[in-house]
């Protein structure tokens, strides 16, 4: 059993800007690897929403839940969960969320692709 991650307050525009950030971020790395030939990965963003379409027809959605303060990962893996904590969003497990999100994109791209935090 793994203690419950401690989730750091923030205000509603507090978490508005840093998820915001968030996928601004995933939106330009993807950007970056359509210009740079890596993989052509079709993002689409609806408000706090963005789906990430892979060449093999296999989706990542990312998704801001406001209400609980949460930004949530759907992949082939499996869906989780993630809280702002000290810095960075953390799952249940501990988990980095740009680390999770690079490891599930490497594997439905079949290329290895990295995400990392707005600078």
């Amino acid at each position: 059993m793994t203690a419950e991650i401690a989730a750091t307050p923030l205000t509603d525009s507090e978490y508005h800007e840093k998820t915001s950030a968030v996928l601004a971020s995933v939106e330009q790395a993807v950007d970056r690897y359509l210009q740079d030939d890596v993989v052509d990965i079709d993002a689409h963003r609806t408000g706090g929403l963005l789906e990430l379409g892979f060449p093999n027809g296999s989706k990542i959605v990312l998704n801001t839940q406001p209400p609980l303060h949460e930004l949530w990962m759907a992949a082939r893996s499996g869906g989780y969960h993630y809280k702002f904590s000290n810095g960075r969003w953390l799952d249940r497990e501990g988990r980095e969320f740009f680390e999770a999100l690079s490891a599930s994109a490497s594997e439905q791209a079949g290329v290895a692709v990295k995400f990392a935090p707005p600078a």
